[in-house]
């Protein structure tokens, strides 16, 4: 194993051969060992020499390590650009106009007013006595 060397996320991602992005996932998920410098900006713990490879696979200088760990962090990336179309799809959705009533619903009583018909109950208490309504005739 080699020397433990403090490097910025950038120079992380050169010397494990992946993205930046790949990287600070990895941070983000605690895989990789990093601390935040004086100047604000987040360096890494990575390994020097020809052992380094991906922390979630081991040391091993395997290609198909790294391949396996190159695949993993581009299902991360996927799954990140997921959520995020997601979070602008319900953000869209939740700017639409309330939907138009269907055909046959029935209307509410002002509506109706607001078109100068008069209700069905007022109508019928016009033409009839209450008395012959209640006790029929």
């Amino acid at each position: 194993m080699g020397r433990t060397r403090r490097v910025t996320l950038r120079e992380a991602a050169d010397i494990l051969g992946v993205s930046k992005e790949a990287v600070r996932k990895r941070v983000l998920r605690g895989t990789l060992p990093s601390d935040t410098g004086e100047d604000g900006r987040r360096y890494v713990y990575v390994d020097e020499g020809p052992t380094t490879s991906s922390p979630e696979v081991g040391l091993g200088s395997d290609p198909r390590d790294q391949l396996i760990a190159q695949l993993r962090d581009e299902v991360e990336a996927w799954r990140e650009e997921s959520r995020r179309k997601d979070h602008i799809i319900a953000g869209l959705v939740e700017r639409l106009p309330p939907a138009i009533e269907a055909p046959g619903t029935p209307q509410s009583a002002s509506e109706g007013e607001e078109r100068g018909e008069v209700p069905r109950d007022a109508q019928e208490a016009t033409e009839r006595p209450w008395w012959r309504r209640v006790f029929g005739g």
